[in-house]
């Protein structure tokens, strides 16, 4: 045997005493495992657990409707408005083409560009959600009324397909609005079940519209985990109460081309597959429900606490009986309940997306800043959330608890294909 450390023979040799080594070594289990598949099967099988995990961590993009509003609400939303500020047409195209792109791979889990090789500028992107998985997460785009005409402006050529649905919410009775939570020309919900890759997504998109587009206002909330709820049931709201029972069934496309999806013949067809959003910022006075006894409260929404179910009934689900009155002779629903007044005689129905929020203290009071980011997607708003909004304002025994302080509406543009982009329809 040759003495040069190169020759074949000593690798050979070299191979067979690494081997020996290891198995002298008493390794066991991890010594069979790199025999049976080497350094490659064990990389293999842990990638593949990695990728089995991602993929169905991913809702996809790209789509006939966009993601994020039948999707099954995720954990945490950060919502967002913005104002444009370019006038050119073609730049805000353009946003829109660098938007979609960015979105299609943030959904994914990718970065919204490769790491620069030159040190001297800005990464493409900003890294805090490096590492993490896609968490579900969803990206849905909107446009507002003003973004089609602004003070009597006719500001990108668009006036004529600005849908009739699509004007300012009227002003309803008690509505404390202010113009810090209000209005907007575009909106982006963003949605994860990680509320970094959320805010990730959110601050990418404000970066690429840098110089088009600058942020009018944001809120984030958020809703019991997944992890924390391993029956799934219907949210609770600040006030402790479940929120969302009466939502239509999203997996029903009868149902929701009926009440959520714009369809043929409703107005423009740039908007077809898309839906109508309103967002309203709802302050909670939490102390003061705090000191509210359970029965007032139970009366307050027409549901009992504990289980959801309609007064007088037992299940959270079980059909109400209006008709029913106490032992006093009174409604067992009361008149000005809030379930009695939202629902109506059940024909006006919208799919109800809410989150929860908390941003500390409100200064002005000392009290906590907390309540409800509702969010409402719809078909007609004018036949939908207006007449039930209407009903609650006037009537609802709920606004002793509560507040109006923001207020938007927004048309959710359709869903695209891979190649194209979000609206498309409306520029083209």
């Amino acid at each position: 045997m040759t003495n040069n450390p190169n020759s074949i023979e000593a690798q050979k040799a070299n191979k067979i005493s690494r081997r020996d080594v290891l198995k002298t070594a008493g390794v066991g289990g991890v010594g069979i495992l790199l025999g049976a598949s080497g350094f490659g099967g064990l990389m293999s099988i842990t990638e593949s657990k990695a990728t089995s995990k991602t993929e169905k961590e991913i809702v996809p993009f790209y789509g006939k409707h966009q993601s994020g509003i039948t999707t099954k609400a995720q954990n945490h939303i950060y919502f967002v408005s913005l104002d444009v500020t370019t006038s050119k047409k073609e730049d805000l195209i353009k946003l829109f083409k660098d938007w979609t792109k960015a979105s299609g791979l943030m959904t994914e889990g990718k970065t919204v560009g490769e790491l620069s090789s030159n040190e001297f500028l800005p990464p493409k992107d900003t890294g805090e959600a490096a590492g993490l998985s896609p968490s579900n997460l969803t990206i849905t785009f909107g446009v507002g009324p003003s973004l089609f005409v602004k003070n009597n402006q006719d500001r990108f050529g668009l006036k004529q397909k600005q849908p009739k649905e699509l004007v300012d919410l009227p002003k309803f009775p008690l509505d404390a609005l202010e113009e810090v939570w209000t209005g907007g020309d575009l909106c982006i919900q963003a949605c994860a079940d990680d509320l970094q890759v959320a805010f990730h997504a959110i601050r990418n998109l404000i970066r690429i519209a840098r110089g088009k587009a600058i942020l009018r206002w944001a809120q984030t909330g958020f809703q019991r985990s997944k992890q924390a709820d391993s029956k799934n049931e219907t949210p609770r709201n600040l006030f402790g109460f479940k929120d969302g029972t009466i939502n239509p069934d999203v997996n029903s496309e009868k149902e929701m081309n009926e009440i959520v999806w714009v369809q043929p013949g409703d107005g423009p067809n740039w908007l077809v597959n898309g839906s109508y959003l309103v967002v309203r910022r709802i302050q909670m006075f939490i102390e003061v429900w705090d000191r509210t006894l359970l029965k007032e409260q139970e009366n307050t929404f027409g549901r009992q606490r504990e289980s959801g179910a309609p007064l007088g009934q037992k299940n959270e689900f079980d059909k109400p009986d209006f008709n029913h009155k106490d032992e006093n002779g009174q409604d067992h629903i009361p008149a000005d309940s809030h379930f009695r007044l939202s629902r109506g005689d059940g024909t006006q129905k919208i799919l109800r997306r809410g989150f929860s929020y908390s941003d500390g203290m409100d200064v002005k009071t000392g009290a906590l800043d907390a309540g409800l980011l509702f969010v409402g997607f719809q078909r007609t708003p004018s036949k939908q959330f207006i007449p039930i909004q209407t009903r609650l304002a006037n009537m609802d025994k709920l606004n002793e608890y509560i507040s109006h302080r923001g207020s938007a509406i927004f048309a959710c543009l359709p869903g695209t294909k891979q190649g194209g982009f979000i609206g498309e329809t409306l520029f083209n």
